[in-house]
């Protein structure tokens, strides 16, 4: 099967109630997005808040893959051989991050694949993460990271915890709202900044204030 292009992907226009402005703060630079579970529109919503905020940002917007699901934007663009995201945090001789970047023709960001991850069977450390992702927010204004879901075997709780803000994506109509409650407490657990949610196939902003109440 040929590889996707990002023309080719469903990138969803920007809602009346679009979470993009609420994340244009000078504090706010590298943004994960994770769900409770899979198939609730992570990536859709990633491209999304990357293509939204390439279009009203000043400076440049890099979006990384750091799924390893086997419908990953680094898997239907056909990129899994290529170097990415983990070979820049557990290579012992990491590539150069130029020779990482994909700059997409058809957008206005630049993406980073998952990387080689059949090479590497450690886990991510905290250090490594925050040393990669400070090495990323200093070459661009906004980081959106498109992540695996909160009850994944994966490295999402280490890595909620050294972004600057995590949203959590729920699917309208078929992510429960206990579900929901209990991944946004497990993120407050690990000490994550929980900034606000995004509903597929709507989009609505939810204040921090409300995940007080849950």
């Amino acid at each position: 099967m040929a590889a996707a292009t990002f023309a080719s992907l469903k990138i969803q226009p920007p809602s009346e109630s679009n979470l993009a402005v609420t994340v244009l703060d000078q504090e706010l630079r590298v943004i994960l997005l994770t769900a409770a579970n899979r198939n609730s529109g992570v990536t859709s919503s990633s491209l999304s808040m990357a293509s939204e905020l390439a279009r009203t940002s000043r400076g440049r917007v890099l979006l990384v893959d750091t799924s390893l699901g086997e419908q990953s934007l680094t898997r239907r663009l056909g990129l899994d051989q290529q170097p990415g995201f983990l070979d820049l945090a557990l290579a012992s001789t990491p590539p150069q991050l130029s020779s990482c970047i994909h700059d997409s023709q058809e957008q206005d960001f630049d993406f980073l694949p998952l990387g080689r991850r059949q090479q590497y069977a450690e886990r991510l450390t905290p250090e490594q993460l925050r040393d990669l992702l400070q090495l990323l927010a200093g070459q661009y204004r906004f980081v959106i990271i498109d992540g695996d879901p909160v009850y994944s075997s994966g490295d999402i709780l280490t890595l909620s915890t050294q972004v600057d803000g995590v949203v959590l994506v729920v699917r309208s109509e078929e992510t429960r709202w206990e579900v929901a409650q209990a991944a946004a407490q497990r993120l407050i657990q690990a000490e994550a900044k929980l900034i606000g949610s995004v509903f597929n196939a709507r989009k609505y902003y939810m204040p921090k204030w409300v995940y007080d109440r849950l």
